[in-house]
């Protein structure tokens, strides 16, 4: 059952693959394919909660399956406290080549959205403001 299952969940990754060397005339880079596979397992996880609403067990089961099927062939997902370590071990690094008054001396981690000009430059007020709560 989990060989098949796993055989197709490859098969599926490796059309999408073909699909867009195919529909772009390239070559995939390893990047690309982890997008891919990345992207693949998002839609897996998308269809998970909408077939938990449904109450269907069985798509349910199926889905789980394929997305750890999926995770096998992703790169380890970090902790926030391991990216905030590495992150802070370069900024470092870099502060030792900026006088003092120039040193990055806090850091502020976030996976929402930023809030953007029409220019798409970052609004740095507003966004303090969102993150402090004020």
């Amino acid at each position: 059952e989990k060989n098949i299952n796993m055989k197709n969940v490859v098969q599926m990754v490796r059309a999408a693959i073909l699909q867009i060397e195919k529909d772009q005339n390239i070559e995939v880079s390893d990047e690309k394919i982890l997008e891919i596979i990345a992207k693949e397992a998002k839609r897996r996880e998308d269809a998970l909660a909408e077939y938990k609403k449904a109450q269907r067990e069985d798509l349910v089961k199926q889905a789980e399956e394929e997305i750890k099927v999926l995770e096998e062939y992703l790169p380890k997902k970090m902790s926030k406290e391991e990216l905030e370590k590495i992150i802070w071990e370069k900024i470092k690094e870099i502060n030792k080549t900026f006088p003092p008054y120039k040193y990055i001396k806090n850091m502020i981690l976030t996976d929402k959205e930023l809030i953007k000009t029409t220019t798409q430059k970052v609004k740095r007020n507003e966004e303090i403001k969102r993150i402090l709560g004020r």
